[in-house]
């Protein structure tokens, strides 16, 4: 028990010298120890790395969890070290709405068919996302987690213990100087001086033993920030990566998405193409030699011209070339380019973004077709690439 208290006193004594040094040097009635410029560089640099790493962390975690609430509940559960719950995306809860609403509707009506379609999509897109979060949370969030939670707390313990080592360093340096003061003005007290000035030069060399050792140990420390950066640039690489296959697999489910669609898209309209075309333009009925053939009984004997794109040989036949086709007087429209578009053949027209074209249709073609024209160039352009103007 006796040992107790004066380790207890002494303790006391330590934590009121550094008291009192800490706050003499903030009022500059004191001294301080100034590290070398290197260190102090490697002091900021692991500040830096610390603030912007939560800064960093605490961003894509709303990135990956927008949900406040939901990420206050997996905060939760990972600190309980107990395994999150497996949570619905949204792309999946609207699939599930989606197709609910289609079997009520009827699943064969146009609108239940493309509200499956939808769902589906949403569907894919929900999984894709759920796949996203969980490596992204593996492969990004974890490792600067464990660095904010582990390294850095190890660095800012070696760097309080630092701290306190520097304070009893220049407690021990004012000591000194005050008993080498009170020694040159007693001259006749000489000898206590003497012992009180060796007294305090040998704390002194033994604090900045201990000093030298903890700066040694924290600047290892910190000169090992360029290995955490190595390894987080290799994990933002991974996350890019992740990233990068996520909205691939979006882009590529959205395009599928499309062409299935493209036909009840062109249905709703190439009704108006075709029907001004049929009233207005001379090109629109068929001609002679057309009708002739599709009265004709198929004979096996003879081969079948191949089609061009969908359109059909009634219309094909004798008009491969898209130049060559005329446009009809009437039943155009313009059509403003959503996406760049490369043509597959000759008979197809390369579209660049947001370009203005002309287009209209032609009896029996393929409705996810279209005619297009920008100048003096002409080919066939995929409906679902084009938003129709008035």
């Amino acid at each position: 028990m006796e040992f107790n208290v004066k380790k207890l006193a002494s303790d006391a004594g330590v934590f009121f010298s550094r008291a009192m040094q800490f706050t003499e040097e903030k009022l500059g009635q004191a001294e301080k120890t100034e590290l070398d410029a290197h260190f102090e560089n490697l002091l900021a640099r692991a500040d830096c790395t610390k603030n912007w790493t939560e800064k960093i962390l605490r961003q894509t975690e709303v990135l990956l969890q927008p949900n406040p609430s939901a990420r206050v509940e997996e905060f939760l559960y990972e600190k309980l070290d107990r395994k999150v719950p497996s949570r619905v995306t949204n792309g999946e809860l609207l699939a599930q709405y989606m197709t609910e609403a289609a079997n009520d509707f009827g699943p064969g009506t146009p609108y239940g068919k493309t509200l499956i379609k939808v769902g589906e999509t949403q569907r894919r897109l929900g999984a894709a996302e759920r796949e996203f979060i969980h490596s992204a949370s593996i492969n990004f969030l974890t490792p600067l987690r464990n660095f904010l939670e582990g390294d850095w707390r190890t660095i800012s313990k070696e760097r309080r213990i630092l701290q306190n080592r520097r304070l009893d360093l220049d407690a021990c340096k004012a000591r000194l100087k005050k008993a080498k003061a009170a020694e040159a003005k007693a001259a006749c007290e000489g000898d206590l001086w003497s012992d009180e000035v060796e007294k305090a030069e040998h704390e002194l060399r033994l604090t900045q033993t201990e000093f030298d050792r903890q700066a040694e140990v924290t600047r290892l420390l910190l000169e090992g920030i360029s290995s955490t950066h190595v390894n987080h640039l290799r994990c933002l690489h991974e996350f890019v990566e992740s990233q990068t296959n996520y909205y691939a697999q979006c882009y590529q489910f959205m395009l599928d998405l499309q062409k299935q669609l493209g036909g009840s898209k062109g249905e709703l309209f190439s009704g108006t193409f075709v029907g001004n075309a049929d009233s207005t333009s001379p090109a629109a009925a068929p001609s002679p030699p057309a009708v002739a053939a599709a009265t004709l009984p198929a004979v096996p004997t003879i081969p079948v011209v191949p089609t061009i794109g969908g359109v059909p040989n009634t219309v094909a036949e004798g008009v491969l070339n898209p130049n060559e086709v005329k446009p009809p007087t009437s039943g155009t429209r313009k059509a403003r380019v959503l996406y760049d578009y490369e043509a597959a053949d000759s008979t197809e027209l390369a579209l660049l973004a947001d370009e203005m074209i002309t287009v209209y249709s032609l009896p029996g073609m393929d409705p996810d077709w279209l005619i297009g024209e920008r100048g003096n160039q002409k080919g066939k352009v995929p409906v679902t690439y084009l938003e129709l103007l008035s």
